[in-house]
């Protein structure tokens, strides 16, 4: 699984740490980390609630023109 530079970068433009990430949308920091590392496949559930956190859609995060 390739890491999701996409939702780091999401992330970073609105200024939030992992762990801030992470208590808006009810995980660890670990898992925040993991997802954006590519160790990790998050539900369906958990990345909707991270677009709506970051105010991106399934597409934008993560939809990879690779696939």
């Amino acid at each position: 699984m390739a890491k999701n530079l996409k939702l780091k970068a999401a992330r970073a433009a609105l200024d939030l740490s992992q762990s801030q990430l992470a208590a808006k949308v009810n995980v660890t920091r670990q898992t925040i980390s993991a997802v954006e590392n590519g160790d990790y496949n998050p539900t369906i559930n958990l990345c909707i609630a991270i677009c709506r956190v970051l105010g991106k859609t399934l597409d934008e995060l993560f939809w990879s023109e690779e696939q």
